[in-house]
């Protein structure tokens, strides 16, 4: 299960950081996500950008198929930063006001 493998990368001190999930959430999907929320994890690199099927947000950081509804967060990052995500995070804060104004 996904609380066992949760469990085994804290025993090792493995940091999680990442998960992918398709654009429509099925049965696996949403397990990743139960588990996330027991667990407290926060992910990066989870919402893939890009206009492909399995996108979930477009270069506007829109969410596809959802109007009204934005992502401006660490989880749109393509790669993981060296350092801190602070500031990779206000960057994407920044942007995304950018573009909505």
């Amino acid at each position: 299960t996904f609380d066992a493998e949760v469990a085994a990368m804290r025993k090792h001190h493995i940091d999680i950081t990442a998960w992918w999930f398709p654009a429509a959430l099925n049965g696996e999907a949403k397990a990743i996500l139960d588990c996330i929320e027991r667990n407290q994890i926060h992910p990066q690199l989870w919402v893939t950008m890009g206009t492909e099927p399995e996108a979930v947000v477009d270069e506007a950081l829109r969410v596809h198929g959802l109007q009204g509804l934005r992502v401006a967060d660490c989880s749109i990052m393509p790669t993981l930063v060296s350092g801190n995500t602070n500031a990779a995070a206000i960057m994407i804060a920044e942007k995304a006001a950018q573009i909505m104004t």
